[in-house]
């Protein structure tokens, strides 16, 4: 497809496509309360519910992303939105398998803390006009912590292979540590860069 081919099907897109990622990164949001619900629940086969929501929304991240990528629709509404509803979700899902005792509180604040870090370290280098792009560590995390909640929540049901489970959610809070470390080091270089260019 050429590049006037491509700017016309997206002068073709409508309002409501125009949107479609955004109501879909909502809608993701929108899941966080039922999942809970499902999770810390007194619900017979609950862990298969909470599977279930986990799963639709994580359709949902790839879909909107996919979406907005295709169509070429990137909004800044979009690059906060987006982001903001993948950790609200697996926050949501990190602390209510903590509620029920499936991982240790620790480790989830561990994460927690990367993802607060991270976020007010992206939030001060943007003010200084600083731009750090997710780097492989980041995309690592986020792989690990996707793969880890799901067989966390089924992880009753693993038998012999629970140590899936429980080695994939070790693997995905190092990574999130290596991922902070990683943006902290990034932003000291390009600091320090500025610094000396100037």
């Amino acid at each position: 497809m050429s590049a006037s081919a491509g700017r016309a099907d997206v002068a073709r897109i409508g309002p409501f496509q125009r949107q479609l990622p955004n109501l879909l990164s909502a809608f993701r949001i929108l899941l966080v309360p039922p999942l809970i619900l499902a999770l810390v629940g007194p619900f017979v086969d609950r862990e298969w519910y909470a599977l279930g929501i986990f799963i639709v929304a994580a359709l949902t991240d790839w879909i909107d992303g996919a979406l907005a990528r295709r169509w070429d629709i990137e909004s800044r509404l979009g690059k906060l939105l987006d982001p903001a509803a993948d950790k609200i979700l697996t926050m949501a899902a990190f602390v209510s398998l903590v509620a029920i005792g499936y991982v240790a509180a620790w480790l989830v604040i561990v994460i927690l803390a990367r993802e607060f870090a991270v976020s007010t370290l992206r939030s001060v280098a943007a003010s200084e006009g600083i731009v750090i792009a997710a780097g492989i560590w980041g995309k690592i995390k986020t792989v690990l912590q996707m793969i880890a909640i799901p067989l966390l929540i089924i992880i009753d049901h693993l038998g012999s292979w629970d140590w899936l489970a429980t080695t994939t959610f070790h693997a995905a809070v190092w990574a999130s540590v290596l991922s902070g470390v990683w943006y902290f080091y990034e932003y000291g270089r390009r600091v320090s860069g500025r610094v000396e260019s100037g």
